[in-house]
């Protein structure tokens, strides 16, 4: 399906120069001189490499749509990751790099959606949210809990984040998969 140039948004998946590419950033520009142009920051989904490209509106750009569809996570092998199709039960291995920094979330079980573009697995999206215990911080101090301070906490998974201060060892909380931030409380 083909855009213009200033159609492009963050999260569009495109193919430019031969690559399939995701929009990490846009910022439409209107210079004094000349006609208005799209700033668009532009990740690799096959190796990563990034890329600032500038797309006018009279530009045509071919907007791809990846095949999108739940997996299982299994497990963990090295530097390889296995999951399990739900409907058919076959497994496919990506490489760490797939994932990156959000492979620390992964729990055994966790359904995972995988997109892939004429077959090849490009991109692997984990849920928004994880349920995780904190493993140690701080004690309560009395009277602090009025105050909306926050203070350091080490994971089950061993990430770092910052937890309110009513947060003790033990607590089951909600960690954002994008930043590692706390989101709230877990209900038991």
């Amino acid at each position: 399906m083909k855009i213009n140039g200033n159609s492009i948004r963050p999260g569009m998946i495109i193919e430019h120069k031969g690559q399939i590419w995701r929009a990490v950033k846009s910022q439409t520009t209107q210079p004094g001189k000349g006609g208005a142009y799209n700033q668009v920051e532009l990740k690799n989904l096959r190796d990563g490499s990034k890329l600032n490209e500038r797309f006018r509106a009279a530009q045509d750009i071919e907007r791809v749509r990846l095949e999108e569809k739940p997996y299982q996570f299994l497990y963990a092998d090295g530097e390889q990751l296995t999951f399990m199709d739900t409907e058919n039960y076959e497994q496919v291995t990506l490489d760490l790099g797939v994932i990156g920094q959000a492979s620390t979330f992964l729990q055994d079980g966790m359904e995972v959606m995988i997109q892939s573009y004429e077959g090849e697995v490009l991109d692997a999206t984990l849920p928004d949210t994880v349920i995780l215990s904190v493993a140690e911080t701080e004690p309560v101090v009395k009277g602090q809990t009025a105050t909306s301070s926050f203070k350091p906490a080490v994971l089950e998974n061993g990430l770092r984040t910052m937890v309110p201060s009513h947060i003790e060892s033990g607590t089951h909380i909600i960690v954002n998969t994008v930043d590692g931030s706390y989101a709230e409380r877990a209900k038991n």
